[in-house]
């Protein structure tokens, strides 16, 4: 949900149209969160129906998978490779699937994998995880790279400023992830 408010403020500042949604569900009990932003000239309503996604930002295989029958043909799925099953499959109610990304690929979705838990981590944090992932997908967005970045260190510049360096490496290195992929 950050990472939706990010985009969303950074779309806002640029002078594009913005709406947003989110469905938390029981987040705080390990269960899904999604957020849908569509940014444009004029968007109507926040909902992205199937097939009209440019990007889809999979912080989970799975959920990724889930997702994307949500992207456009030449749209970019952007995924995790981090596996954090849910307690409907450690319960035994649903199976996690074999292999998310494979399946994703195989749809001939242009996905970009890469281990953004092992990144965030590597720079002492894995809650950096949301900059990794909104430093990969930058290229992708209506505006620079660099706006994007900006917003995100301003947010920390307000409220915790101990923690902009750290969020400008984390930023750069999910460049140099995708980038790689």
């Amino acid at each position: 949900m950050t990472a939706a408010e990010v985009l969303s403020q950074t779309a806002l500042a640029q002078g594009y149209d913005v709406k947003k949604t989110e469905v938390a569900g029981m987040a705080q009990r390990g269960g899904v969160v999604t957020s849908h932003v569509r940014i444009g000239e004029r968007v109507l309503s926040p909902a992205i129906p199937p097939g009209e996604a440019d990007i889809l930002v999979g912080f989970e295989p799975a959920e990724a998978l889930r997702w994307c029958k949500h992207l456009r043909p030449d749209g970019v799925a952007m995924v995790n490779r981090v596996k954090q099953e849910p307690p409907v499959v450690s319960l035994g109610l649903f199976d996690y699937p074999a292999d998310p990304i494979g399946q994703i690929e195989h749809l001939s979705i242009n996905v970009h994998a890469f281990d953004a838990g092992a990144i965030a981590r590597d720079l002492g944090n894995f809650r950096l995880v949301n900059t990794v992932m909104l430093g990969a997908i930058a290229r992708y967005l209506p505006f620079s790279p660099e706006i994007l970045k900006n917003k995100i260190l301003d947010r920390f510049r307000q409220k915790k400023p101990k923690l902009v360096e750290i969020n400008e490496k984390a930023f750069e290195a999910g460049q140099a992830a995708e980038a790689a992929c």
